[in-house]
């Protein structure tokens, strides 16, 4: 019968070797689960303030609506709009002064901060309700109610 002996430096050459082998195994799995491409978040909820306003309007005066949209994250890209629907009574609804706006078209929203002018044109209540809402599909609505 043949004996092998294994030599104690031998021994050490042969694990040195397998634990350098597994250290490169684990290395390679590691660089194989990794993504080169950034996580960037983009679309960010957020929600619509408006300042008090008045409840009753007088016809052909022109009622000042301070608004503003508080972001819960900030992406330079994002870009707002607004659209409304008038339900009741005859008026105009103006991002600026002297330029009103059309029924459920959309127009962009410059700053986070705006104000909207609503001038009645009519005695009647007034009822419009007004969407703001980003490129990624978040929205918000608000309604006003003047008698």
């Amino acid at each position: 019968m043949k004996y092998f002996i294994i030599y104690p430096s031998l021994m050490k050459g042969i694990m040195k070797k397998r634990n350098l082998l597994s250290v490169l195994l684990i290395g390679c799995f590691m660089l194989i689960s990794c993504s080169k491409e950034l996580d960037i978040q983009t679309n960010f909820p957020f929600t619509l303030e408006i300042m008090p306003v008045p409840s009753k309007v007088i016809s052909g005066e022109i009622v000042e609506i301070p608004c503003h949209i508080k972001r819960e994250g900030f992406y330079q890209a994002t870009e707002y709009s607004i659209r409304y629907f008038q339900h009741e009574g005859l008026g105009s609804l103006m991002l600026q002064v002297d330029k009103p706006l059309k029924p459920n078209k959309q127009y962009k929203i410059p700053l986070d901060s705006f104000k909207l002018y609503y001038r009645p044109k009519s005695k009647e209540s007034h009822k419009f309700q007004i969407w703001v809402s980003d490129q990624f599909g978040n929205e918000k609505t608000a309604e006003f109610d003047f008698n």
